[in-house]
């Protein structure tokens, strides 16, 4: 789908299996049309909302080195020291699981980085929930962590 001026192609020189295909179209005229009218204001608030309650992880919560994001793409990183910043990679798929196990599907990034994408359309509510399960794993993989270290420190 183009402009006339664009689209100067006499019939039978370019062909697609999925071309001009009407329900596509509508679909994505009807995705256009949700995004202008709430979905991208929505992913703004919301999204800031999320990264207002993430930034105060980074001192609450010693395996969180960093968070960054914008809208509703937002990125955790979970490191072992915040000086070194050496990779918490284990650990942040023991989170991911935990998440899984507890009904919230994240995404781990990269080497060490969870990946919050949720859809455009999230509400407020929704996000607390996610944030809430997200926390409690984040928890709890740091209190197996600090756990796991002190049975070292005793072996040793």
């Amino acid at each position: 789908m183009t402009r006339a001026e664009i689209m100067d192609w006499v019939p039978g020189s370019h062909a697609s299996t999925f071309g001009g295909n009407p329900i596509a179209i509508a679909a994505a005229l009807a995705t256009m049309d949700i995004l202008e009218r709430e979905a991208i204001d929505n992913a703004g608030q919301v999204g800031g909302k999320i990264l207002e309650r993430l930034d105060g992880w980074k001192q609450a919560h010693p395996l969180v080195g960093d968070v960054r994001g914008r809208g509703l793409m937002i990125g955790i990183e979970l490191v072992l020291d915040k000086e070194t910043r050496e990779p918490a990679t284990t650990l942040r798929n023991r989170v991911e699981t935990i998440c899984f196990e507890k009904g919230l599907l994240i995404l781990g990034c990269g080497e060490t980085s969870l990946r919050l994408c949720p859809p455009l359309v999230v509400n407020e509510q929704e996000a607390t929930v996610a944030l809430d399960i997200l926390e409690e794993a984040l928890t709890q993989v740091e209190h197996e962590h600090a756990q796991a270290r002190e049975l070292e420190t005793v072996g040793a």
